[in-house]
């Protein structure tokens, strides 16, 4: 131990130290300003006692008492020398003046952490006023641009301890601090309904002093540092709430707290919510009810309820207010009836009860009603809740009456969602069934007037009043109504011209014109008649049920040309009955029907059919025809040809069927039986793919019954070349089917040859067994042999061609939309050939190893590989009454040649003979 006494600088103490401290005081000796060499002999001397650590520290300290690195490992170092000591321990105190002493030297030096510390120091210790004061020093001392990391510290003081306006003093001080550092900040104007300026709030914190304001219950306060948040347009939440949550939480601040919520207006505030947050005012004029139910203002709170389902424009928001509403009278009676029984005075109760009662069974029965009232404020032009509206007053008259004039007087035709003529029907019926025609009268007359947006809406109203007047037996007016409502206007204009008004067109409306043609047939003359439909007529307007419907009018009246009835006629014929005037005799470029003096329900046809064009002449035509030939038949044949073959020109394949099963029937009744089969020819060319199959049998039968079974060969063999595989192969059974019958066993068998090429015997098992009983019956070895030979020619055509295999792969995988690569899942990447290929292979091997193997005692000829065993069962079945012969016999056989045929000698039945027998 080396004791160096410094008598040239009285104001050090005596140093003591260890040998092994020499190098690092030596090197101080030299360097006794260097911030480096103490610190490395502070870190040699981490070990030594506390002390002479401390010395250490004071006498670097003492020549650099600037230094920043030097002050905070020192203190570092003191703090944690009293950690784990009381804090009424004198060395605490220590500690402080040490860090007292730092901020003296180090004051205008912009370090933070040395003023974090010594807070953070403080408040371990738990001195409030200290700790406070030393935080305001702190800022004092610090640069505004460095007070952003001493205030969190301060605001976790301030909300650690009971100090409430000591908190709410830092906040503000903190706001007002942080509103200045913000330049982008722009304050707002606070809300005109709160009448209260205060600090400028901070964007960043505003809303952690606003909780820091609930949870000390200053809730004043809070809802107006709320208030000036939610007014604030630019303001965004750490939060990240929005504006309308925000708008929300307010309004449920100041709802649920009216008496301690003082300085602001809640009606001012809520209602301003409501003309910015439109799709929230459900829950916003909750709050507001809210409000004044917490306050005792009850009938104010149900004013404002009143007004919510008069003016919210949803059902949910009605939904919302209205099951407040309804709570609330529910809890209004609970609480009377509770306390009438615990003051026991019931009697003077009971009005006031009854009253409260009869409220809340007013509200729930007006729920329908108010709802309508919504619907109809969301779209006042929606003419269906109208109706239900007028439906919801049933039995008050007075309410129905202002509910249709309300709505005739607030739908816009233009914007009607339905038939807004429906209203004015519906009023005047209200009216009429009250027994107020002439009301009714009037409301009608006034809706002919409307500018609707349809021409069909004007004619229904046209055609109410003249039911109007049908069913009061008025039948006169009824008709003058339609009379006047199919008028020409003065300003004709077309159908479907938008530009024009209703009433300038309703005159070409076919409703119109339809009834009032019934009312003239039930009600006019002939000629009143008449006139209406050929009006119809000339105004273009006709439909082919009007045209049939003029026709069989006139036919009904049995009218003839120049005015002739049927009952009056005289003795002699017409000129038409008389064929002496004929269509082609006349000069061509005249109508059909001015060309030949036809009866007038005729010209009705001709003018229809010149009127419209395929498909919508179709049962103009049909009727025309078949009401010609049940009236003339054969007596003009060949007026009748030229009018089908006028109707079949350019007839669609979709109606031909029946015109030319008509045509053919006038020939078979009346005309060449070759001019019916070619007009079946004709049909199976003309029809759709679809009907050819049914109509070649038509064909087929009238054959064979007018010339015979014979003469159907060639349609068999046409049918089998133009119909599909499908109903080909069903024709073919039926020509092997009557050649058998006619005993053409060898057209038979080839016609099941020519038809096996379609048949896959995979698919048609039932055709193959069908070729099988006919060989069975009629055939012979061979002839089995060969049918069994071309059975695998054909599934071995089929095996090859891939697009079929594919086709039935699906079909039997049950997948109508299946694509190639279904046939090998799991290689969707292959190329698409390859994989059907693949598989056509896999089917040709499969098909190979179900047929059984050929041995060679099996092999009879080259071309078969069936058994003898099994052609002579086939044989058996062929010949059922054969006799099984022995093996000797059986080799007897075989010695015969193969061209040799075994005759067989049977007796003939006696019935063959019949009389000849006893010759």
């Amino acid at each position: 131990m080396v004791v160096i006494a410094r008598q040239s600088r009285p104001e050090r103490p005596d140093l003591v130290f260890e040998e092994e401290d020499l190098p690092y005081e030596e090197e101080i000796m030299r360097n006794q300003f260097s911030v480096k060499c103490w610190l490395r002999y502070i870190e040699f001397k981490q070990g030594a006692p506390k002390p002479r650590l401390n010395q250490l520290y004071e006498r670097a300290l003492k020549l650099l008492p600037c230094s920043y690195k030097l002050w905070y490992r020192y203190l570092k170092a003191r703090r944690a020398q009293v950690k784990h000591r009381c804090v009424t321990d004198p060395a605490y105190e220590d500690v402080n003046n040490c860090h007292e002493r730092a901020f003296v030297f180090m004051h205008k030096v912009w370090m933070p952490r040395l003023w974090l510390d010594y807070c953070q120091f403080l408040m371990d210790q738990g001195r409030i006023t200290h700790t406070r004061r030393t935080f305001d020093r702190a800022l004092r001392a610090l640069p505004i641009t460095q007070h952003s990391r001493i205030w969190p510290l301060y605001l976790r003081f301030l909300r650690s301890h009971p100090l409430p306006e000591t908190a709410v003093r830092g906040y503000r001080r903190f706001l007002k601090v942080s509103a200045r550092e913000d330049e982008w900040y722009v304050p707002v104007a606070p809300l005109m309904a709160v009448g209260w300026v205060g600090a400028q709030l901070s964007p960043e914190s505003a809303e952690e002093y606003i909780e820091y304001l609930k949870s000390s219950d200053r809730l004043d306060e809070a809802a107006q540092r709320l208030a000036t948040v939610v007014n604030d347009e630019r303001f965004v939440s750490k939060a990240g709430k929005s504006n309308y949550q925000l708008w929300h939480e307010l309004c449920d601040l100041i709802s649920r707290n009216p008496d301690k919520v003082q300085s602001l207006s809640v009606d001012a505030i809520i209602r301003g919510g409501l003309t910015r947050f439109t799709d929230q005012l459900g829950k916003l004029w909750c709050s507001l009810a809210d409000y004044y139910i917490r306050s005792g203002h009850f009938e104010k709170a149900r004013d404002v309820y009143e007004e919510a389902i008069r003016t919210v424009m949803t059902v949910r928001d009605f939904t919302q207010v209205f099951d407040s509403y309804a709570q609330f009278e529910e809890s209004m009676i609970a609480a009377k009836m509770e306390t009438a029984s615990e003051l026991g005075r019931e009697e003077e109760d009971d009005v006031d009860l009854e009253l409260r009662l009869a409220r809340f069974e007013q509200l729930i029965s007006r729920r329908p009603l108010l709802l309508n009232s919504v619907l109809l404020r969301q779209n006042p032009h929606h003419v269906h809740e109208w109706h239900k509206r007028v439906a919801l007053h049933q039995g008050r008259p007075r309410e129905i009456i202002n509910t249709y004039t309300e709505a005739v007087q607030t739908v816009d035709p233009f914007k009607a969602t339905g038939k807004p003529h429906t209203l004015w029907v519906a009023f005047a019926k209200f009216y009429e069934d009250n027994g107020q025609l002439d009301d009714a009268r009037i409301i009608l007359e006034k809706a002919t007037k409307v500018s609707f947006k349809q021409v069909d809406d004007l004619a229904s109203v046209w055609c109410e009043c003249g039911e109007l007047e049908l069913r009061h037996e008025n039948y006169d007016q009824a008709l003058r109504l339609l009379r006047k409502a199919t008028a020409l206007p003065a300003r004709r204009a077309e159908y479907f011209d938008g530009s024009e008004p209703v009433q300038n067109r309703v005159y070409k409306s076919l409703k119109v014109w339809s009834m009032l043609a019934d009312l003239e047939e039930s009600l006019g003359t002939f000629q009143s008649t008449k006139a209406v439909y050929d009006r119809i007529l000339d105004l273009r307007i006709a439909t082919p049920q009007i045209v049939i419907n003029y026709a069989m009018f006139l036919e009904e009246h049995k009218e003839e040309p120049n005015g002739r009835s049927g009952q009056a006629r005289g003795c002699l014929p017409s000129l038409e009955e008389m064929g002496s005037l004929r269509a082609d005799r006349l000069p061509e470029g005249l109508p059909l029907w001015t060309r030949t003096q036809l009866p007038l329900s005729w010209q009705a046809y001709e003018r229809g059919i010149s009127l419209f064009k395929w498909p919508n002449v179709s049962d103009i035509w049909s009727t025309y025809l078949t009401k010609f030939i049940a009236r003339y038949g054969g007596r003009k044949l060949e007026r009748a040809r030229d009018l089908f073959e006028q109707a079949l020109d350019g007839c669609p394949p979709k109606y031909a069927k029946t015109l030319y099963l008509l045509y053919a029937q006038l020939e078979e009744e009346w005309g060449l039986a070759r001019h019916a089969m070619a007009v079946y020819e004709r049909a199976t060319r003309a029809v759709e793919p679809a009907q050819q199959y049914d109509m070649f049998n038509i064909y087929i039968k009238r054959a064979a019954e007018i010339y015979g079974v014979t003469h159907t060969r060639s349609i068999y063999q046409k049918a089998i070349e133009v119909l599909s595989d499908e109903h080909a192969r069903e024709m073919c059974l039926r020509f092997a089917d009557m050649e058998c019958k006619l005993g053409e066993i060898d057209r038979a068998r080839a016609i099941y040859s020519f038809c096996s090429q379609i048949c896959d015997p995979r698919t048609t098992g039932a055709f193959w067994q069908t070729w099988k009983d006919f060989e069975v019956r009629h055939g012979n070895e061979d002839t089995i042999r060969e049918m069994l030979r071309i059975r695998r020619s054909v599934q071995a055509t089929y095996n090859t061609q891939v697009n079929f295999m594919a086709s039935q792969m699906l079909k039997v995988s049950g997948s109508a939309t299946g694509t190639v690569s279904d046939l090998a899942p799991g290689q969707s990447g292959m190329d698409d050939m390859k994989l059907l290929e693949q598989r056509a292979e896999q089917l040709a091997a499969e098909a190979e190893r179900d047929q059984p193997s050929r041995a060679q005692s099996k092999i009879l000829f080259v071309r078969s590989d069936a058994s003898r065993e099994e052609l002579a069962e086939l044989a058996q079945q062929a010949n059922p009454e054969e006799i099984e012969l022995g093996e000797d016999e059986d080799e007897d056989e075989m010695d015969l040649e193969p061209n040799e045929v075994r005759l067989e000698q049977q007796s003939v039945p006696a019935a063959v003979f019949g009389s000849l027998k006893e010759d």
